[in-house]
């Protein structure tokens, strides 16, 4: 960890291009892009107006969904590999730039998706057995209780400690402040919960708003 802030504090410039790249990377609004090509018009005016993967589904094209969810992984995860090639010291603070870049993209007014899949393409890049946690718990959760958004919370306060544990303080530290936000993006999903008013995984949803998106 030490190591991790001497380098950001000695490279106040390549902190910034870090963060930079990351964001700009990150902010590419794959499900935007895919849908407006396949001629099914602008994701924001369906559903929950979101742009993730889950409202891109909403228009019936499931191999559309899972090319948003593969692309805004791979935004997160190609972010991380391409900073440490270049500095790896760099890594997690482009690895955060991308989960910001996908949550409050410049492009679209800083309203972009929840930012799940771009998580975890961090996480993949970063410490790859720290997705395999992720996704462990996200299994898990979703398997025994039918929430994806429940799911996806429990797995993104697992993932710090995970990495933690496994001896990276930077990654828990970068990973940390992304479940914060995380969270912060799922708050109705979380007063839903609350409620007993949260769709589970494979109903018909009652709300618009769906998680995970």
């Amino acid at each position: 960890m030490a190591a991790f802030f001497d380098w950001i504090t000695s490279e106040p410039l390549a902190t910034v291009v870090a963060l930079a790249f990351g964001y700009a990377l990150g902010s590419i609004p794959f499900g935007l892009v895919l849908t407006r090509l396949a001629g099914l018009g602008d994701i924001r005016a369906i559903g929950s107006g979101n742009i993730g993967a889950t409202n891109v589904l909403r228009t019936g094209n499931k191999p559309l969904a899972v090319a948003t969810l593969l692309g805004d992984a791979l935004k997160g995860t190609l972010a991380v590999i391409i900073a440490a090639q270049a500095a790896p010291a760099s890594a997690a603070l482009a690895g955060l730039g991308a989960f910001l870049g996908h949550l409050f993209p410049v492009w679209l007014s800083f309203r972009g998706g929840k930012g799940v899949a771009t998580y975890l393409g961090v996480v993949i890049g970063l410490l790859f057995p720290a997705a395999l946690v992720f996704a462990g718990v996200w299994l898990t959760v979703a398997f025994v209780f039918r929430y994806s958004s429940l799911a996806a919370l429990c797995a993104t306060v697992a993932v710090p400690v995970a990495c933690l544990l496994f001896g990276r303080a930077d990654a828990a530290l970068v990973t940390a402040l992304m479940s914060a936000l995380a969270w912060n993006a799922h708050r109705p999903n979380i007063m839903r919960l609350l409620k007993g008013e949260e769709s589970r995984i494979g109903a018909k949803a009652a709300s618009a708003d769906r998680p995970g998106s």
